[in-house]
Order: structure tokens, then C-alpha cells, then sequence
């Protein structure tokens, strides 16, 4: 018996190595070929479903397409609707995959051509070329496949009565069958990450005698939710769009499940009345179940296809966004409409841009001093986080300087030029900022890894020092789109010098407890975290000075 089960595990495994190479292989042939054609040929939800159809029938992946509509949708190319139709157009093009499992699998001897397409790639695998590399992959990762298969074919025994006795009992019990083969369905394809392997097995039962065709197609329905799984995966930690596109994936199977629950016996009957074979015969099961698979996600496309929109709404109101993903993405809001638009109309568009920046530096700022007093199972979700927003505030900087250099073309007075160079300074330092926390959080983060631990008087002048550089910070946000008059420089002067006298006097403190035979590795790494306040400290002061040469504006 554990023979018997190591066998039918290293099939699977086989099996599913190849299509792992094989569809990789293709990937790497089409190159960006493929993810142009999402991206370019989503124009409309018909188009988009034929898109994730095509995808999915060359790389032989409905999951690597999805993975890729994730992708897209979390870097703001695809909308919510357009991510949708494709992975409706993905579930019907995984359909091609089962096609040639039953057909080439189960009509012909597939190990006897095997073994040659293996033979046949593998040279090409030794070339120089990466080209002839490529289709080397995709030919031997073709070949393992069918090997896989005809080892699967061979590892399941024939039937005998106790089986049958065993599998039978859960076959005939009405809506209770449905139900437990759609959740082995499930579960199968969940535990083996492929809803093509998954397919085979179900098919090679099948073929063998083992479940009737009901149970068969109940099992597919639910390796089609077994499937969202690996979608779901790839979106946690992604933006709002990626976890709806997840989702939508999810949900488009589920619904498509418990509407099937209810018409399951007719459906089944009316594929094998439209089936060209002969549908009665035992050789024929795989050919219906391949039917069954594509007419039910045709079917189930075409139900959801005029009400995308409304799907979408429902996606978008379970799906909420995180405070994080009012971030994500970013855009500039104010776009220049042509001339009709003033020269100073166009410069508070800008301003209005740079005090977004400066929510996000904030935002960064404040989300670091929680690292100091997070547990230490947060502190990486906390670097995630600001890594995140120190690649956004980069992406702002490149925008907002572009959007700036642009205003130089309008006819700007000399006083509006003075404007524009001290925003353009501004965004500068912000960006600078920004580099400076996610310094500062990399220190937090070596901090609780290496369970280094401070002296309990420096831990609490490192928090004064922090409180120091937060008002410094909140002096300048909260006047980004307000006047800033001498009085506030003045008092910006006042915090620095706070700040540099505060920092000499804990270096000045770190090197007495050095000299006393304190930890160097704390010392030093409370030194490292006390300069990246300090050039905080600095940035903020030449922001205050951009900002009084901003004036009134």
C-alpha cells in the first residue's frame, strides 16, 4: 500500500514538474510578448475575456495568467472590470489543458512519444543560445508531462469491488455527493497548487472506474474554487486592485458553483446529449468530462458577462481599501489641461501635489516611531510598510519634478519662478526624508532581530529626541499649502538648534558608556539611529527655508 502511494505521489509529482517546466519554457519564448497582449488588448470586457482565453491556452496556466492580471491590476494597468474579463477568458482557456490531457493521455500511449520530445529538447537545453534554451524547457517540460501522466495512468490498480464499495457509497446520495466531491475537488487542488494535475487525477479515476461521471464533474467544479487559491497567494500584500482581482477570481468560481448546484444533474445530462461521441462508453469518460469542464465556464462567462459591472461594485464594496492603499499607485490628481489653465493655477496644482508628499513623509515618519514600541512579530509588516511608501515618495518626487519643469514653460513671473524652485527644493527633501526613515527602520528592525538592548536612560532621550524631530516635521507639513512668515523660520532655527544640541549631548552620552565598557554594538547602532534623526532634522530646516522664499502663495 505505501508503495502503491509513493507511486501515485511521484506521478503526480512528475506531472506537475513538467507543466511547471513546460509552461515556463513558453513564458520565457513569448517573452513580454504575452504580458503586452494583457495589457494592450483589454479595451472592453469581450475583448478582455478573449484575452485571458488566448493567454491561458498558449502558457498552458490559468494561474500564471491570473498571477500576471494581479500583477497589473496592483501597478494600476488593468481596472477592476478588465482584470475580470480576463480571468473569466483564463478559466475557459485552462479548459485546453484538459483537452489534451484527454484526448493525447487516454486515446494514444503517451509514454511512447514521451520519452522521444524529452530527447528531442534536451540538446537544445545544452546550447549557448538562450533562445534554443527556451525551447528546449518547453519541450522537455511537454514530454515530462505526458511521462507524468502515463506513470499516473499505471500507478492507480485496477478496480476491484472493495474500491468500488469504498468510492460508491459517497456516489449515490444526492445533493450529500455533490457536495463532498466538489469539497475533494477543492481541497485536491488547493493541497497540489495545480487545477491541471488535479484535472488528471480526476480524470484517471474516472478512466478507471473508480467515480461515474457526476462525481467526476462535481470534483471539477471544485478544483475551479481549489484554483483561486494561488491567486489569492499572490495578492496578499498587494494594493486594493490586486486583493479585488484575487477576489473576483474567487467569487466568479464560487457563484458559478452554487448556481451549477441546483441544475447539476440537467447540466451533466445535457453535455452528454450534445457530446459527438459516443458518450456511453467508459473510454469516452475523460472526452465528457473535457466537455462537461469548457460548456460550464463558457456557461457560467456568458451569466456574468452583462452584469461585470455590478460584480465589480460588489467586489469593491467587501474589498475595502487599507490606509496604506489611499497611497499606493500614485498619480498626479492635477494635470494640466492646456492653455485655458493659468500659469498660476497650474502652481497650485503643484502645491497641492507637494502637501500629498508630505502626508506620505509624515505618514512614514509616524508609522517608524511605532517600530520602536511595536512587538517584535510587527516589525517586519512595519518595514514592509515603509518600504512601500519610501518607493512611493520616490515616484511622487520623479512626478511632481516633471509636473514642475513643465510649469517653467508657462509664462511665470520672476516671483512665481522663486515659487517653482523652492518646491522643486522642497520635494528634494522630502525624498530625502523619506530615504532617512526607511534608514532609521532598517536600524529598528536590526534592533529587535539581534535583541539589542539600549541603556534604559538613552532609550528614553533617543524617545525625546524623536518627539523633537516630529514636531519639527509637523511645523513644516502643516504649512505646505499655508503662509509661512519669518516668525515660523524663526522658530524653525529654534528647533534645530534644539535638535543638534540634543544630538551632541547623546553622542557625547554614547561615548562615556563606550568608555565605561558598554555594549560597542549597541552604542553603535544607537549612534547610526540618532545621525538619521539628525539629517531629518536637517532636511526639515532646508524645507522651512523653501518655504519662506514660497511666501504667501
Amino acid at each position: 500500500m505505501i508503495g502503491l502511494a509513493l507511486r501515485f505521489i511521484g506521478s503526480v509529482g512528475v506531472f506537475l514538474f513538467g507543466m511547471r517546466i513546460m509552461s515556463e519554457g513558453i513564458q520565457k519564448v513569448a517573452g513580454d510578448r504575452l504580458q503586452t497582449v494583457i495589457n494592450y488588448m483589454t479595451r472592453n470586457r469581450v475583448v478582455a475575456v478573449f484575452t485571458g482565453l488566448l493567454v491561458t491556452g498558449i502558457i498552458q496556466s490559468s494561474s500564471a495568467t491570473t498571477v500576471m492580471v494581479v500583477g497589473f491590476a496592483n501597478a494600476g494597468l488593468l481596472k477592476l472590470t478588465q482584470a475580470i474579463g480576463v480571468i473569466m477568458g483564463a478559466n475557459i482557456g485552462t479548459t485546453v489543458t484538459t483537452w489534451i490531457v484527454s484526448f493525447l493521455g487516454f486515446k494514444i500511449d503517451v509514454t511512447a512519444f514521451a520519452l522521444p520530445i524529452v530527447g528531442i529538447g534536451f540538446p537544445f537545453l545544452l546550447s549557448k543560445r538562450r533562445r534554443r534554451r527556451d525551447y528546449g524547457e518547453m519541450l522537455v517540460g511537454f514530454g515530462l508531462l505526458f511521462l507524468g501522466l502515463g506513470f499516473l495512468k499505471n500507478s492507480v490498480p485496477d478496480i476491484n469491488e472493495e474500491s468500488l464499495f469504498f468510492l460508491g457509497k459517497y456516489s449515490n446520495l444526492g445533493f450529500p455527493s455533490f457536495v463532498i466531491f466538489v469539497a475533494a475537488g477543492t481541497i485536491l487542488t488547493m493541497l497540489i497548487q495545480s487545477s491541471s494535475a488535479a484535472m488528471a487525477i480526476t480524470v484517471t479515476l474516472a478512466f478507471k472506474g473508480y467515480i461515474n461521471f457526476e462525481s467526476a464533474a462535481a470534483i471539477c467544479l471544485g478544483e475551479n474554487i481549489g484554483t483561486t487559491i494561488t491567486v489569492f497567494l499572490a495578492s496578499i500584500g498587494t494594493g486594493v486592485n490586486a486583493r479585488r482581482a484575487a477576489r473576483s477570481h474567487f467569487f466568479f468560481n464560487l457563484i458559478g458553483v452554487i448556481w451549477m448546484a441546483f441544475v447539476f444533474r440537467y447540466f451533466c445530462n445535457f453535455v452528454l446529449w450534445i457530446a459527438p461521441w459516443d458518450s456511453a462508453l467508459q473510454s469516452n469518460l475523460p472526452l465528457n468530462l473535457s466537455l462537461f469542464h469548457t460548456v460550464f465556464n463558457i456557461t457560467n462567462t456568458l451569466l456574468f458577462l452583462p452584469f461585470m459591472g455590478k460584480f465589480a461594485q460588489f467586489i469593491e464594496k467587501i474589498v475595502k481599501p487599507t490606509d496604506i492603499d489611499h497611497y499606493r499607485h500614485y498619480q498626479l490628481q492635477y494635470l494640466s489641461a492646456g492653455a485655458q489653465e493659468s500659469a498660476q493655477l497650474n502652481i497650485l496644482n503643484a502645491r497641492a501635489e507637494v502637501n500629498r508628499m508630505g502626508d506620505v513623509i509624515e505618514k512614514m515618519y509616524k508609522t517608524a516611531l511605532g517600530a520602536l514600541l511595536q512587538p517584535k512579530n510587527k516589525i517586519p509588516d512595519i518595514v514592509d510598510e515603509i518600504k512601500e511608501l519610501e518607493e512611493l515618495s520616490d515616484q511622487m518626487q520623479e512626478e511632481i519634478s516633471k509636473y514642475l519643469v513643465n510649469c517653467y514653460q508657462d509664462d511665470l513671473s520672476e516671483k512665481n519662478v522663486k515659487v517653482v524652485n523652492a518646491m522643486m527644493r522642497v520635494v528634494h527633501e522630502l525624498e530625502s526624508i523619506g530615504d532617512s526613515i526607511y534608514n532609521l527602520v532598517i536600524l529598528i528592525k536590526r534592533k529587535t532581530d539581534k535583541s539589542i538592548e539600549f541603556d534604559s536612560k538613552a532609550e528614553e532621550e533617543l524617545l525625546q529626541y524623536t518627539n523633537l524631530i516630529r514636531d519639527f516635521i509637523e511645523m513644516f507639513k502643516n504649512h505646505l499649502t499655508k503662509k509661512f512668515d519669518s516668525y515660523e523660520l524663526e522658530n524653525a532655527y529654534t528647533l534645530e538648534n534644539q535638535v543638534n544640541t540634543l544630538r551632541y549631548s547623546l553622542s557625547k552620552a554614547a561615548r562615556k558608556r563606550l568608555q565605561k565598557g558598554s555594549n560597542v554594538r549597541a552604542e553603535l547602532l544607537f549612534m547610526d539611529m540618532v545621525q538619521c534623526f539628525e539629517s531629518i532634522g536637517d532636511n526639515s530646516l532646508n524645507i522651512a527655508q523653501a518655504l519662506r522664499q514660497m511666501g504667501n502663495d
